[in-house]
């Protein structure tokens, strides 16, 4: 057996990759024409799949690419949501509160991840499931929200219902493509593959003089922004503000279920993880008890039989790589016999 090699390459982008995201940016800006020939039941469903869109990314962002598993992001998306009505009634405008919100948030979180992020693992999660509880009691404290009792954004009411139905659905697609295409961004370049080795092996990643610190905080504090921005989007689509459901951890279950289901580290996976939801919600949403057992039965046997998700299997059966944010070696006519 004789050995040929042909010329060996390393891809970063495929012809694959590139029809996506051109298909991408085409079905984006079909999507930004929606309210003009959609009615306003599909509007606010279209506007709920791109709050889920984001905050799928963001918890796979922060587990699936940095490795920090947490079962208590609700925190930031009801900081979010508090700050917005918080803003507002201080007298800016409702949509500009929203994203100055979710600054305050990301800000918030930088002092925070001082201390998270000295927890590991299992101590890292539940750490984060109780500042969120902690959180909830403050905001409890808040004669403006008035307990569990909550408070509305009532300084919406200023627009009719199809203008502000049409702005927040506008900000959603904005927000939700924005976030998106920055944490595609940074995924792809030194820092990502900084996150990514953490995640694999903190301390080899340590020993080549990687700042895991440092590298973790940027990670946090993207997922606090995107999930605050989230919080303030539902509330502007909700108006209503009570602080037990916007600190609930179920808000986290449902980040982590479109990410297991999807697929956990994979850029596509939680894009369609979210999809998959949405169109799980939609029809059986109406069961009541029964949709959220189906969900967690769904999630468990996803991590019994498909453990790296819809996408992941796919990967695997197909090599295919829509947005890839590593590198791909290609061996082409390695081995040929010549017997």
């Amino acid at each position: 057996m004789t050995l040929l090699s042909n010329d060996i390459s390393i891809e970063r982008w495929t012809r694959s990759s590139r029809l996506a995201l051109s298909a991408m940016a085409a079905t984006i800006a079909v999507l930004a024409l929606a309210p003009v020939f959609l009615g306003a039941g599909m509007i606010d469903r279209m506007t709920a799949l791109f709050i889920y869109v984001i905050l799928a990314a963001m918890w796979n962002a922060l587990a699936g690419f940095g490795g920090l598993v947490s079962v208590g992001q609700q925190v930031f998306f009801g900081l979010g949501a508090y700050f917005t009505i918080r803003l507002a009634d201080a007298g800016l405008n409702p949509f500009v509160a929203l994203f100055v919100a979710a600054i305050v948030t990301g800000a918030l979180s930088i002092p925070l991840s001082l201390f998270m992020l000295r927890l590991k693992g299992g101590e890292f999660a539940i750490g984060m499931w109780v500042v969120a509880e902690l959180v909830h009691l403050l905001v409890n404290l808040d004669r403006l929200i008035q307990g569990e009792t909550g408070t509305s954004l009532i300084s919406l009411n200023v627009y009719d219902s199809a203008t502000r139905r049409a702005i927040i659905y506008w900000l959603s697609l904005v927000a939700m493509t924005a976030l998106l295409g920055a944490l595609f961004t940074l995924m792809r370049s030194r820092a990502g593959a900084a996150m990514q080795a953490i995640r694999d092996n903190e301390d080899a990643a340590t020993s080549v003089g990687v700042r895991v610190i440092a590298t973790k905080r940027l990670l946090f504090v993207l997922a606090a922004f995107g999930i605050a921005v989230a919080g303030g989007l539902w509330l502007a689509t909700a108006t209503t503000f009570q602080p037990k459901t916007y600190f609930s951890v179920q808000w986290t279950a449902y980040m982590i279920f479109m990410v297991l289901v999807g697929g956990i580290g994979k850029f596509e996976g939680a894009i369609l993880g979210a999809i998959l939801f949405f169109v799980i919600e939609t029809i059986f949403g109406g069961t009541g008890v029964w949709y959220l057992i189906g969900l967690g039965a769904t999630a468990v046997l996803f991590s019994l039989y498909l453990p790296h998700g819809l996408w992941g299997e796919i990967e695997r059966r197909f090599g295919l790589q829509l947005l890839p944010v590593g590198y791909r070696l290609t061996l082409p006519n390695l081995l040929k016999d010549k017997r």
